[in-house]
């Protein structure tokens, strides 16, 4: 057993360094960084758009007296209702032809108040009206009972702590931690299906396997490839917390999940490589059979869409703390690290996610004792694509 984990760090070792000090590792790191920054691009582009007044702006053709009693409701109503919430206004020469004014080419009101606020008269479009009338009407009720209208105080009573509250943000929680340890498994893992390919075509893999264990190949290289992840996390995780540092100065607070945030980091950081491995192991088994990378292509789509599947499932189990869904997802080995998670964000137990790591790591040593088997049998013996093999001796 030593001298097998000896030749898998060995292993692990080259294919580590290989894949980080290589040209193209630097551009994986940035890849992912780029849609971010595309997409705060034009969030931001998309802020200012937003902040652009687009209200429609409505003309005021009363007295002086009139339209300061409407411009006075006007301010009210967009204190407490907000600024986006009601059309503008705008004071216009009294004219007593609206429809005149606003078919001037140099007209910027959409449509024009005249009358008096006892008695408003919109003017404009009819499409315009059935949009703007509603709001005059209200604007102007507001004016006419400007001396009248009092506002109702409602009562404060402040309270300390809300479990409704402090459950959703827990639930909340769960599922964002899901989400991106979905994703970057599904990011990460997926290169390990052609990681024995190139190897096995440039016969470098037989030169491996009369040196060393094939268990130790296949643990070594799932070793490195985990490695590499945790690099590239690191990386992100870095720029991903520097860019909130920088947005909110740090003064926003985040709702604790119910183990605490050390112990929920510490438990996130296992569970994704536990995620990682038990795919990963999967990844590599099938991927040591395949012997093109067209092969691998094949493979790789029914694989992932499996996956996601597994995470629908995980997901919904959510909701449902305690259920046989939530239960069956715990248990299911490539549901589990997600379900787990969960319950780690809802739940302050901490004996069910040890005997959960364990009962993963269990899996990913059968995962990849039955992986090796199946290399040494049909790959390694007779050479060439397993299920060319298999329809071969089926038609023959």
């Amino acid at each position: 057993m030593r001298e097998m984990l000896r030749a898998a760090l060995v292993i692990a070792r080259r294919d580590f360094t290989a894949v980080v000090l290589s040209r193209t590792f630097m551009l994986f790191l940035l890849g992912p960084l780029l849609p971010i920054l595309i997409g705060m691009a034009l969030g931001g582009l998309g802020e200012k758009i937003a902040s652009t007044d687009l209200r429609p702006l409505v003309g005021i053709a009363m007295p002086a007296g009139e339209a300061a009693k409407l411009e006075r409701a006007h301010a009210r109503l967009t204190e407490r209702m907000g600024d986006q919430a009601l059309v503008r206004l705008r004071r216009v020469p009294l004219t007593p032809a609206p429809r005149e004014q606003l078919a001037r080419p140099d007209s910027a009101v959409v449509a024009i108040l005249s009358g008096s606020v006892a008695h408003p008269i919109l003017t404009g479009k009819a499409e315009d009206l059935d949009k703007l009338q509603g709001d005059m009407s209200l604007i102007a009720s507001a004016a006419q009972a400007e001396h009248t209208l009092r506002l109702v105080q409602v009562e404060r009573q402040e309270v300390a702590k809300s479990l409704g509250a402090q459950a959703q943000a827990r639930l909340l929680i769960g599922r964002i931690a899901q989400v991106v340890m979905f994703f970057l498994t599904i990011l990460l893992a997926g290169m390990i299906l052609s990681n024995l390919v190139e190897e096995k075509t440039n016969k470098i893999i037989e030169i491996l396997a009369a040196a060393v264990p094939i268990d130790a190949i296949f643990l070594g290289k799932l070793m490195a490839m985990l490695a590499m992840s945790f690099v590239g996390i690191a990386f992100w995780g870095g720029t991903a917390f520097a860019i909130f540092l920088a947005l909110h100065g740090g003064g926003s607070s985040l709702p604790a999940p119910a183990v605490g945030w050390p112990i929920f980091l510490i438990l996130a950081t296992l569970y994704f490589a536990m995620a990682y491995t038990l795919l990963g192991s999967l990844f590599l088994g099938i991927g040591a059979q395949a012997a093109t990378v067209r092969e691998v292509q094949t493979l790789n789509m029914p694989v992932t869409m499996g996956q996601m599947l597994i995470f629908f499932f995980a997901n919904y189990a959510v909701d449902h703390m305690g259920s046989p869904a939530e239960v069956a997802a715990t248990i299911f080995p490539f549901s589990s690290p997600f379900a787990m998670i969960a319950r780690a964000a809802q739940s302050d137990a901490l004996w069910p996610h040890l005997l959960a790591l364990l009962w993963q790591a269990a899996f990913v040593a059968l995962i990849i004792r039955v992986g090796v088997l199946l290399f040494r049998r049909h790959v390694m013996q007779s050479g060439g694509s397993w299920w060319k093999r298999l329809f071969r001796n089926t038609t023959g």
